[in-house]
């Protein structure tokens, strides 16, 4: 299967994006195609043995809308530049457009008003003159909004007629009745003076263009988080060749070139450090306002700023390989894509054109057929075509949805899509995995007791000069411990492992045997802190013991302690009402104690990892939507198995390809975050839809004279047309309100 994303020109309405898709779908091995409105892409899932690009690009111009080719590294930059010559063409083309309507308005109703107007234009004493005046002021207008008569005709003759049909169709039925009118006076009926209809075709496309180029400043915004990513990435790089400094273009970095980066300046591409220390900041990646210290053999990654020390790296990952660039990519697949939400809106905005052009004419024939007169039932008809411009329905869900996943990755919660973005809100239950989780992954040293034999820093420092030896995680932690002290530790004179119980040394003359109790048990050692050893297990501590020439001198105990953010993480999601489950493969006991400490509702202890996607694929048959949070590497069945897979750490490939949420931070408050977003996301859409349907719903029976049957007024055209451009406005508006969205924690 291959996958492509394609740019398309052209797109107007959900009508557009629903011919495209129709098309594509029309070629065998076609296997998923998504056309977005908002981004104006085309993502397209097809078998390459059975269509090719090509055809697919040729589907798409049969439909009659362009693809346009550009290269990924130029899209963005592209994408902006089109963006801006966009509305830099419409703002042309609306003040055309107004400069000829407001004087055609004037003269059109300023005598009904009472107001002055040149008395060789008086209807009463030049109709024709009034006439072809009107006639001329409105050819500009149309001039100025030829396009949506080109593509809405053509589109009406693919009998597909999408939003501009609708338009096209209203004003050329104003227009052209307004030219009979013009023949009629001519003929000398001077009564249709009163008749024209030119001011309402002209005013209508000037608030359309109006509406068009409002909807295009606001669609520009819904794309920011893309354009603040992109902006993050240095353009230039320096590099050490033959010892020399040389600044080249970032495209010309190359996997294996030693890069240096100096204080305060931004780090190019990803790599691995090996001269200098310092100290950077990660924040626009990951969040953590922090910055994180780097040695030789620290990563780097690339966009983040270089603190306070001069650095040299190599470069390990450049171009589309970087971690910023499989973020960019990420929130861009994510902001093509379609919620399940989007796709009613997409089956009736189908079918809402043409419905719509037989209610208008259905309508207009009615009112004559009861007696009313033409030019009445034609405000009908045009009315209704005018108000009934399904573009709101359109962008109701996509431009939200770009907001959403924009202001995640904002925080470091990544959203690969529409469907994990809705999917999210109806999470009942989490799993997260414990190891690197709810932990840090790293056991670390917690307590040292002794007895009278030794004190702590001595009991510590022959401990870990024993364990340097050794390759055992507790061993490591206790080394550490000593390090992160300063302690300098001794060579060994011997020394031998006992597999499954600790190991034996001999340093500076003294018998050591560190080990678990059944160890000083078969040594027949008097185990005399058996209390405080049990104390500790049952913190979920493992307890080390430490004899030194056959006398017990204490315990060194070792945890993998919690992450500071995963009680409160807990409590967050327990306010929302969600269940928290820990998944591990530590005994029940250690599991238990732990769960204790962070307040965890379930736990699943002694899980192999492979048992992992089945304990999980348990929970949903219990009927509850889950999310399986883990490391997103041992975890990938069970986060691939769950609802939602959130996989946490900085964005490994194995997390990104099988988590629908990445975050950046190790935090387990994005969790909440991501839970809140979608919630907040999906709020959002289903108020856009609801006033896209209620707005069109209600307009329509307006328009048709529904409340001028009771006496009420009818709806002129003009206001129509206002109200449709707005209505599109007022829905991309509502999407930019996530755009002040903050996670409660």
């Amino acid at each position: 299967m291959k996958k492509e994303t394609l740019s398309i020109a052209g797109m107007t309405c959900a009508s557009c994006a629903k011919a495209v898709e129709r098309s594509i779908n029309k070629l065998s091995g076609i296997k998923e195609v998504h056309v977005n409105l908002a981004t104006e892409k085309a993502k397209v899932v097809y078998d390459s043995s059975e269509t090719s690009i090509a055809e697919i690009k040729e589907a798409i111009s049969q439909a009659g809308y362009k693809v346009l080719e550009i290269n990924t590294g130029e899209q963005v930059d592209y994408e902006r530049v089109r963006r801006e010559k966009e509305m830099k063409t419409l703002w042309t083309k609306f003040l055309v457009a107004v400069i000829f309507a407001i004087p055609l308005l004037y003269i059109a109703m300023g005598h009904m008003l009472g107001l002055p107007i040149p008395e060789f234009i008086r209807p009463e004493m030049f109709p024709l003159n009034f006439a072809l005046v009107q006639l001329f002021l409105v050819i500009p207008i149309i001039i100025a909004g030829y396009r949506f008569y080109t593509v809405g005709f053509s589109r009406l003759f693919r009998l597909e007629p999408n939003m501009d049909s609708l338009i096209a169709v209203g004003t050329s039925a104003a227009i052209l009745y307004g030219l009979y009118a013009v023949f009629q006076i001519i003929q000398g009926k001077a009564e249709y003076a009163m008749n024209l209809y030119f001011e309402s075709a002209g005013v209508i496309i000037a608030l359309i263009l109006l509406g068009k180029y409002l909807e295009a400043v606001t669609k520009g915004k819904t794309s920011e988080a893309i354009k603040k990513l992109m902006g993050l990435a240095p353009k230039t790089a320096i590099v050490i060749y033959e010892g020399k400094e040389m600044v080249i273009p970032i495209e010309e970095v190359e996997v294996g070139d030693i890069l240096l980066v100096k204080p305060g300046e931004k780090i190019p591409v990803d790599g691995e450090v090996v001269e200098g220390r310092t100290s950077v900041d990660e924040s626009m990646l990951t969040g953590e306002s922090i910055p994180v210290e780097k040695n030789p053999g620290s990563m780097v990654t690339g966009a983040s700023i270089n603190k306070n020390g001069t650095i040299k790296f190599r470069a390990t990952k450049v171009g589309k390989d970087t971690t910023l660039a499989r973020i960019i990519k990420l929130v861009e697949e994510a902001q093509g894509t379609k919620a399940p939400i989007a796709k009613m809106a997409d089956v009736i905005s189908g079918y809402f054109v043409p419905i719509v052009m037989a209610f208008a004419a259905i309508a207009g024939i009615a009112w004559y057929l009861s007696g009313m007169s033409v030019v009445f039932s034609l405000t009908i008809f045009i009315a209704v075509l005018v108000i009934a411009c399904p573009c709101a329905l359109g962008l109701a869900t996509p431009t939200a949805i770009m907001v959403g996943t924009g202001k995640g990755a904002e925080y470091g919660v990544l959203i690969k899509g529409g469907e994990a973005l809705e999917t999210a809100h109806k999470i009942k239950t989490v799993v997260f995995d414990k190891t690197g989780t709810i932990t840090e992954g790293k056991p670390k040293v917690t307590d040292i007791i002794t007895t009278d034999i030794v004190n702590e820093r001595e009991l510590l420092q022959l401990s870990a000069s024993a364990e340097q030896g050794s390759e055992h995680p507790l061993g490591e932690a206790i080394v550490n411990e000593a390090k992160d002290k300063n302690m300098e530790l001794f060579n060994a004179e011997s020394f031998e492992a006992i597999p499954g119980h600790g190991i034996e040394v001999v340093i500076q003359g003294k018998k050591m045997l560190l080990g678990n109790k059944k160890l000083m048990v078969d040594r027949s050692i008097e185990v005399t802190l058996e209390k405080e050893a049990d104390r500790l297990a049952g913190e979920g501590k493992t307890p080390m013991f430490v004899a030194i020439n056959h006398k017990l001198a204490g315990i060194i105990a070792v945890a993998d302690v919690m992450k500071p953010s995963s009680k409160r993480a807990i409590e967050v999601l327990h306010s929302m009402e969600i269940e928290v489950v820990m998944i591990t493969g530590d005994n029940r006991r250690t599991a238990e104690a732990i769960a204790k400490q962070v307040g965890i509702d379930r736990v699943l202890a002694e899980v192999l990892p492979q048992d992992k996607a089945n304990e999980v694929k348990k929970l949903q048959a219990e009927g509850k939507k889950v999310a399986m949070v883990g490391d997103g590497i041992n975890d990938a069945p069970a986060l691939a198995q769950a609802d939602i897979g959130i996989a946490i750490g900085s964005g490994t490939d194995v997390a990104m390809e099988s988590a629908d949420i990445v975050l950046m931070r190790s935090d387990l408050m994005d969790v909440a975050t991501a839970i809140q977003l979608s919630k907040r996301t999906i709020r959002n859409i289903k108020q856009n839809l609801f006033w896209a349907f209620a707005y069109n719903t209600a307009g329509i029976p307006v328009a048709a004279g529904l409340l001028y049957i009771f006496g009420g007024p009818l709806l002129n055209p003009m206001i129509a047309a206002g109200a449709m451009a707005f209505s599109s406005v007022s829905v991309v508006t509502n999407a930019l309100r996530l755009k002040r969205f903050k996670p409660v924690h």
